[in-house]
Parts: structure tokens; sequence; C-alpha cells
């Protein structure tokens, strides 16, 4: 929510962003998808990237949620200074980069929340990220492309079983976990 508005409850985790130049501020039924996973399945010391972080929404979530560590990455450089700034504003522990600056390494939990077409070209680079035993989550799908974009993952790694998680107006959030 904006800094100048009261907080709707103060025992809740709340995170502060102000509309900028990155996109993600909470309201979008994309956003509150994926949200609204990363609540409901336990990230507490588990690592998270958050691909194609935009304001840093996600990551800051996940930071707020005890995941450790977080990264979050975006091709756009203003989109990683928003992020920096906002993680900043609500005291969370995250590294903002572009790709090329990103670790090496495997991640608990792999989260994406950009459109179908962006998604099905980065599925291989997606999926390689995600640790054994770890977590996909796409969102900034249609409900009409979901089944294709799910076939494009799954063939790509059928273990991973990725399927519709739950959808909100017209958007889907899709999960899979990595056998």
């Amino acid at each position: 929510m904006p800094s100048w508005h009261e907080l709707p409850d103060k025992r809740a985790i709340n995170i502060r962003l102000d509309p900028g130049v990155a996109f993600g501020t909470g309201g979008h039924p994309t956003t509150r998808l994926c949200l609204e996973w990363l609540d409901t399945h336990s990230c507490a010391g588990k690592s998270v990237l958050d691909y194609g972080c935009g304001s840093g929404i996600l990551a800051i979530a996940a930071s707020k949620l005890n995941a450790k560590p977080v990264y979050g990455t975006d091709i756009d450089p203003q989109a990683v200074e928003a992020a920096i700034a906002n993680a900043k504003a609500n005291d969370a522990e995250v590294t903002f980069c572009l790709p090329q600056n990103l670790p090496d390494r495997k991640f608990d939990i792999v989260i994406a929340n950009i459109l179908s077409n962006p998604l099905r070209v980065l599925a291989a680079a997606l999926i390689s990220r995600v640790a054994d035993k770890g977590f996909l989550v796409l969102s900034g799908i249609l409900e009409s492309q979901a089944d294709e974009l799910s076939n494009v993952y799954n063939t790509l790694h059928p273990e991973l079983n990725m399927k519709t998680w739950k959808t909100d107006e017209g958007w889907v959030c899709l999960s899979g976990q990595k056998a």
C-alpha cells in the first residue's frame, strides 16, 4: 500500500510500495495470487528467487515470511533500483540484481509473475533455477493460456507436474514441485 495510507491491520505483514516506475503494487490479481501462494506455503528458511521482480513486492513478501536468502532479478535496471529502494523502505533483506549478476545456484522457490509469452521463452532457464524438491510458481497467465503453458513446462521437466494452483478474475497461478 502507498506510504500515505493507514495500515489496515497492524498485526498483518504490511508492505509499503509507492506507485513508481516498476510493475507490482499488489493490487493486480496475478500479484495477489503469488502473494497468497507465498503466504500459504512455508517460506521460512527457504531460498527464493523472484524472477522479473518489478517493484520487488514478491521478494519483499518472501523476506517478511522469513525466507532466506531472497533474490530478485529484472531485465530493467530501473526496476532493480526501485526494488532495492522498496526493500530498504520495508526493512526486507533481499538482494536485487540484473539477471547476469545472479549467483549460479538453485532455489527452493522460484516465482515469476510475468506474461505468458516470456514465461514460455524462459521455461528452461526458470526450471534450471529450481532446486530438487523445490517449487516453481508462475503467474501473469490468463485462464485460456494455462493448459498450454503447463504443457510447455511439463514437456521440459515431466516430474515438475505444473498445474493450476488457483485462479482470480480470469488470471491463473501455476505451481509445480521438482521431483
